[in-house]
């Protein structure tokens, strides 16, 4: 049997595992829904990206950047992987979050979660807090721990340990309340990948 390498049929198994992500979040306000969309998405410096959804796994290896860097390896109109979270309103003073939460072992090797919470009527803290702990718990079922009791986190050390495993977590977040006058307001916060 040929190889992947030696094949050029088969498609390369590493050729769409992210080495690389970052984190960014943006509001947009506008009397239209879709360009409200388009100025969060330029708030957070991403709008020139073709951007493809995708579900929750941060790959092992995958290293956090800073947007500043991971914007180097992108150029505008490429097509781009991200989790995406996205809340909207044109309610005056109504409050919305987008969040995205990331839960990964202290050990690399391991796979991560990424979790997408759009909410209304949570502060960004409380969205950023939810969506953390809505990763661990999704990465905690992953690894067959439901309702493990060792699952504790300790503040001091802020991080997470699960049947004697540590494991971190972080978010980003975006929360803005309506605008006043009834115009829509959006906002995101994304995850993005790079391969």
């Amino acid at each position: 049997m040929e190889s992947s390498s030696n094949n050029p049929q088969v498609a390369n198994p590493n050729l769409y595992v992210p080495k690389m992500m970052f984190f960014v979040k943006g509001k947009g306000i506008h009397k239209d829904s879709l360009t409200s969309f388009e100025l969060a998405l330029r708030d957070a410096e991403i709008a020139d990206l073709n951007l493809v959804s995708v579900s929750s796994i941060k790959p092992p290896y995958c290293r956090v950047i800073s947007a500043k860097e991971g914007r180097m390896y992108l150029r505008p109109g490429q097509v781009t992987f991200a989790v995406m979270a996205r809340s909207a309103t044109n309610e005056p003073n109504r409050l919305i979050a987008a969040s995205i939460g990331l839960a990964r072992p202290a050990d690399d090797s391991q796979y991560g979660y990424l979790s997408e919470h759009h909410s209304t009527g949570e502060t960004a803290q409380k969205a950023g807090d939810y969506a953390e702990d809505m990763a661990i718990e999704m990465l905690a079922t992953t690894l067959g721990l439901t309702n493990d009791p060792s699952l504790s986190w300790n503040q001091q050390e802020e991080q997470w340990k699960l049947s004697g495993k540590i494991y971190k977590t972080q978010n980003v977040t975006q929360s803005a309340e309506g605008n006043k006058d009834g115009l829509w307001t959006t906002v995101v916060s994304a995850a993005i990948m790079i391969l």
